[in-house]
């Protein structure tokens, strides 16, 4: 089985990862002893996903393949907000149940109507020639009235997507049901038709 770096401190992307692409061993930088604080200061999912796998690839001599991610939700009656810093909106801490709330006090009373919204995840791959290919994926829905469902994470238990039309939250489908039609699910299948294509220009298969 082929291996690849995962570019992320975040267990929970590491897991659903896995699951997504499981014809990758996904390597994470606690395995190999990466401890910096991975920058994020892009205006785009592209550019801060880009920055991240360049970082890790400038500070780690690893001859694995790099991926990186980088994911977001993005409200439309908040004008795309919380977007690029859903991470640290509402702060740098991963107290996501005070997210939920807070993205729920900001809306009100918003008719269900206005309450569209996407996840957007873009993937970064950083190749041995030096090239890097981004790959994205969305999730269209809305934002709901409270949190619902146990599974999943981040802002999973406020956002219900149009593919279950907006009758179940991400938190309350199972890891299957949610990978199939999530954001990451889409970026990183979309990365993996690529490598069926193309991995061989490449060299990755």
């Amino acid at each position: 089985m082929r291996e690849a770096l995962l570019c992320t401190k975040n267990p929970h992307k590491v897991v659903e990862i896995q699951q997504i692409l499981p014809m990758f061993r996904w390597v994470t930088l606690e395995e190999v002893g990466f401890s910096l604080e991975i920058p994020e200061e892009g205006n785009t999912f592209e550019e801060n996903a880009t920055q991240k796998v360049i970082f890790v690839k400038k500070h780690l001599s690893s001859s694995l393949l790099a991926v990186s991610d980088d994911s977001g939700l993005e409200v439309d009656a908040l004008n795309g907000r919380p977007g690029v810093h859903s991470a640290r909106y509402l702060g740098n801490d991963r107290d996501y149940t005070r997210k939920c709330l807070g993205l729920l006090s900001e809306l009100g009373d918003t008719p269900f109507e206005k309450r569209t919204a996407r996840f957007v995840c873009v993937v970064a791959v950083f190749l041995s020639s030096g090239d890097i290919f981004t790959f994205r994926g969305t999730c269209e829905g809305r934002i709901g009235y409270e949190m619902r469902g146990s599974g999943g994470f981040g802002f999973d238990p406020i956002f219900l997507p149009e593919d279950y039309h907006y009758e179940k939250s991400l938190a309350e489908l199972s890891p299957e049901e949610k990978n199939a039609i999530s954001h990451r699910g889409r970026a990183f299948r979309a990365f993996h038709q690529w490598v069926e294509q193309e991995g061989k220009r490449y060299g990755l298969v």
